[in-house]
Order: structure tokens, then sequence, then C-alpha cells
């Protein structure tokens, strides 16, 4: 029998990386503050790392859908220098918007729907209810939690509107990277529920 593994899922930019629009150019990429920390220690829990990533700069012209491969070997080179893993990879590269077929229009993977990560999990038999979801946006949030995952909001500024919905309340709140791995491994359900509830009451 061959055992499912927990995972962190993780956005891309404005969460691992600093978020610079629609770049793929790796020489470009900087850490958010404790994201190599941050993920050093969840991947020493035994978590394994995917990155679950929306690439509409595809759908609207602004580069290849080849492109993708070489962000993603950059970025792969770039964690191993401080020898972080990442099992997987996942980009969206839809836009409704879009301008170049066929990635012009709706899909199931474009965060907040849950493709990207059901995706993953299936390829790289992860046990999504024991894994979680981290992004900088509520989107995040509730791509984490319709895929069956608990979801961790770092809240950094880039999220603006705040429109809470059933999936869309975060079970845990951070600063920064840094933070997550000690959230994860001492999550207490009645501790996120009460973190939950709060939030929807000072709406």
């Amino acid at each position: 029998m061959t055992w499912r593994r927990r995972a962190l899922f993780l956005d891309k930019d404005g969460t691992l990386l600093e978020d610079v629009p629609y770049n793929v150019d790796p020489s470009r990429m900087v850490f958010m503050d404790g994201g190599v920390e941050g993920l050093r220690s969840v991947q020493a829990a035994g978590y394994r790392l995917v990155v679950v990533s929306n690439q509409s700069g595809v759908a609207r012209g602004l580069f290849s859908i080849d492109a993708l491969d070489g962000m993603e070997r950059g970025l792969r080179a770039l964690l191993a220098r401080h020898r972080i893993r990442i099992d997987g990879f996942y980009w969206c590269p839809h836009h409704p918007d879009g301008v170049v077929r066929p990635y012009a229009g709706d899909c199931l993977c474009r965060k907040p729907r849950p493709g990207l990560i059901l995706q993953a999990a299936s390829e790289l038999n992860l046990d999504l209810a024991e894994s979680w979801m981290v992004g900088d946006i509520l989107d995040d949030v509730e791509a984490g939690h319709t895929a069956g995952c608990r979801a961790i909001l770092v809240n950094n500024g880039h999220e603006t509107e705040w429109v809470l919905g059933p999936r869309r309340v975060p079970d845990v709140i951070v600063r920064d990277l840094r933070q997550v791995a000690p959230v994860m491994l001492s999550a207490s359900p009645r501790r996120m529920a009460e973190q939950r509830r709060r939030m929807v009451g000072a709406q």
C-alpha cells in the first residue's frame, strides 16, 4: 500500500516571491521576507512543497506557454541553492479576458477554483485533508478550502478587497512564511474556528 503524503501548496507571486507583474525571468526573482527560512522548516517537518500559480500572461499574450518551462527551471535551481526541493509546479495559463487561443476563456484551474491543487494531489499522491494552502490573497484561501485543504493567509497587504465567504475565511493568518511551519505543526481546530468566527463577525 502506498501512503499518501501531506503537502504545502504554495502561491508564487506575492507569497514566495516578490510580486513582479507577469515576470518569467528567473534573474528578476526575489524571495519574499522569510520565504527561504519558512520553506526549509516546512520541508524539514516532512511536507511536500508544491507551487500552484495563476499565470494569465500566457492568455494575455505577454509571454508564451514555453516561457513557463524556463521559469520553472530557474525557480527550481534558485531554491535548490538553498537546499529546498519543490515536488511539483502547476500553472494556470488561462484568463477569461485573454486574447491567445486556446488559453482565452474560463477554466477549472484558475484560482480561486481548485483545479491545480486537485491535479497535483492526484499526480503526486497527496492527502488533501492533511495538507495546507498558503497564499497572499483570499482567492488562494478559497482554492485551498474548495480542494479540501486547510488554508493560511499571508497578510502582507496584497489582499485589498477582503470579500469573505464560506470558503474564503483563512484558518490562520500570518505575517510571512517563517510563521507557517509552527502554525501547521501546532494547529488547533478550536483556535482556528475561533479565528474564523472573529473574522466573519468583524465584517
